[in-house]
């Protein structure tokens, strides 16, 4: 049974005076990451207007490739060469529907109200469009057909999309900071 890939959701206070050297040495983590096997990219969000806080999304194959770029010397040096850069930081691992939503994901609730909402009026509009095509077809073959068209649309192109839409209301939580 194949894995799922791991998102490495990290938050680092940065002061603004070190932005150029933060991000140096993040591009050099970003390339000693690229050198380790499983590691699938790197992305970087810059902090809004009044925070101080970088978001930086690692992705891995697997947990087994996570864990090898996390005990790796390489990484240990690179964290130790850059640990004046940063003041204080969280990371979070998420796979499947949390890699979706926030680093501080919301109430299951919320999650599952968002996936309704992409899933009930597309399946409502593809039933609509060729239903009477579809109701020749046993069962399972109709059920089959539906969700192979309709999962991928939902995980790369509506969820994602409803969570960006709705993410003042996703995002209620009170913020909560650990030391990493």
């Amino acid at each position: 049974m194949p894995t799922a890939p791991l998102t490495v959701l990290v938050t680092r206070r940065v002061d603004p005076a070190h932005h150029a050297s933060f991000l140096r040495w993040l591009n050099t983590g970003t390339a000693l990451a690229a050198c380790h096997p499983g590691f699938l990219g790197c992305g970087t969000f810059a902090p809004p207007a009044g925070s101080h806080d970088w978001q930086i999304v690692f992705r891995f194959h697997d947990q087994a490739s996570l864990e090898h770029w996390q005990s790796s010397p390489d990484r240990l040096a690179w964290l130790a060469e850059g640990a004046a850069l940063v003041h204080a930081g969280e990371a979070r691992c998420a796979t499947g529907l949390d890699s979706w939503f926030a680093a501080s994901p919301p109430p299951r609730w919320k999650q599952a109200v968002v996936i309704w909402m992409a899933f009930f009026p597309v399946s409502l509009a593809v039933n609509a469009w060729l239903g009477d095509a579809l109701a020749r077809l046993p069962l399972l073959t109709r059920v089959l057909l539906m969700s192979m068209a309709l999962t991928p649309l939902m995980v790369f192109v509506l969820v994602p999309l409803l969570t960006r839409l709705l993410r003042p209301w996703l995002d209620t939580a009170p913020d909560v900071r650990l030391r990493v």
